[in-house]
């Protein structure tokens, strides 16, 4: 009984911190102070040091900086820009060409910013007005844009991964080469969804003049996307073959962006510094979230709470399925209103012993639970990353229809994720050859 009222009692002190907007280690440092002076005292004031300064010295948590920063590079010398233009070029002949560059840019800057508030705000400011320039239906722009930036924190190299495998200490490589397969199966439904809903209304996609180019320039369009390719290799590449560990590959990662940028003619040694400024700013306050969510999991531990629940779950006499879908539908709910990025904070060291206890794959079901809060965000009526699109998009569409269109997105997602639970491989194959 003591175990569940520190449970809930924590539970509510952290909401209770976010609904004061208070920053989120703020909480968490006031929680565990006050939980470790009513468990153990004045002495268990080490205790609390010796966790912050393992969880800070972790190497594991380096890559979360060099990833942010090899984002950082390319966004802010425009490289990106050279790949918009080659990847239109290459698909120029195609009816619904847009709708399709949607899909194909959301998955290749996922890659390299893992957060799809900026893959939104990006698509948003810069094809929403093309597409409704050319007579593109809204809502399914509107659609297609959430859609797609939902991939970004699931295809790699994705910071919710590192954070997530640092606290439920699962293999990192793992679960970011578990996201590759899911994300280009997303993708793929995008694809096909725009095929049928084309097929079925025409005046969806009313390209009257498809532009095409000739093969002289489709080629230089896709020379020009290749120093790209040596980004993403320099990253996934080097973990599939076995030569890096996610850290060195991150590292390799920031090599290669500036290498990009360099070749694209648009590296500067202010862009650098710039990049490296906002870096810091960014990691130092997840780095700073992730020690104190640490020690909260080791403190709920000490007070017996996570025990409780494990004990409560494991008596529970119904099929795993069930335990599955209640805790993605309660994440779900939950990450319409909050960050992802608390929210784990706050459940991972809860639902790791949980995960081992029933007996889940870890690869596969970290991997779902990453794809549900991010679904989460794309719900109405709170999901941010509707939000992050209107804001980029407020001259085009209102909430009202942005709305409308992220419930379509929200089904693409939940085929992916039925398809998912079904053949766990999809998932699971890629890291088995680590």
């Amino acid at each position: 009984m003591a175990e569940s009222i520190i449970l809930i009692g924590a539970f509510a002190l952290v909401f209770a911190v976010l609904m004061l907007g208070l920053p989120i280690f703020v909480g968490f440092l006031m929680i565990e102070l006050v939980g470790v002076l009513y468990i153990f005292g004045f002495s268990g004031a080490g205790m609390l040091t010796n966790s912050i300064q393992s969880a800070a010295t972790s190497q594991s948590l380096v890559a979360i900086p060099m990833f942010i920063l090899m984002g950082e590079i390319l966004f802010r010398s425009g490289a990106v820009g050279v790949l918009f233009d080659s990847v239109d070029k290459l698909i120029g002949g195609l009816r619904g060409r847009l709708y399709f560059l949607t899909v194909i840019l959301s998955t290749v800057f996922g890659a390299i910013s893992g957060s799809a508030a900026a893959v939104a705000a990006m698509l948003g400011k810069s094809l929403i007005p093309n597409m409704l320039e050319r007579g593109y239906d809204k809502r399914m722009s509107a659609t297609l844009v959430m859609a797609g930036a939902s991939l970004a924190p699931i295809i790699p190299p994705s910071i919710l991964v590192i954070i997530i495998g640092s606290i439920a200490n699962v293999s990192i490589a793992g679960l970011l080469i578990a996201g590759i397969l899911p994300g280009l199966m997303i993708a793929t439904i995008c694809a096909v969804w725009i095929k049928v809903m084309i097929s079925r209304k025409p005046q969806l996609a009313p390209d009257t003049n498809l532009e095409t180019h000739g093969l002289g320039e489709k080629c230089i369009a896709f020379l020009l996307m290749l120093p790209f390719t040596m980004v993403i290799f320099s990253v996934m590449g080097l973990i599939l073959l076995g030569v890096a560990t996610p850290t060195e590959s991150a590292a390799t990662g920031v090599m290669g962006a500036i290498a990009c940028a360099a070749i694209y003619r648009k590296f500067t040694v202010r862009i650098l510094l710039e990049a490296i400024g906002s870096t810091v700013m960014i990691s130092t306050t997840i780095l700073v979230i992730i020690i104190s969510s640490v020690f909260f999991g080791q403190l709920l531990a000490f007070s017996g709470a996570t025990s409780a629940l494990i004990g409560f779950v494991a008596g529970l006499e119904v099929n795993p399925l069930v335990v599955l879908l209640l805790i993605l539908g309660v994440s779900f709910v939950a990450c319409m209103f909050i960050d992802p990025t608390p929210y784990l904070l706050i459940t991972v060291p809860i639902l790791d012993p949980i995960v081992s206890t029933i007996g889940f794959d870890p690869i596969w079901f970290w991997l779902l639970y990453l794809i549900t809060l991010t679904l989460g965000t794309i719900s109405p009526p709170f999901g941010f990353t509707m939000f992050t699109l209107r804001a980029a998009a407020s001259e085009h569409l209102s909430m009202g229809e942005i709305y409308s269109s992220a419930w379509p997105a929200v089904l693409i997602i939940v085929a992916g994720m039925i398809l998912i639970i079904a053949f766990p491989p999809i998932a699971t194959w890629l890291p088995s050859f680590l």
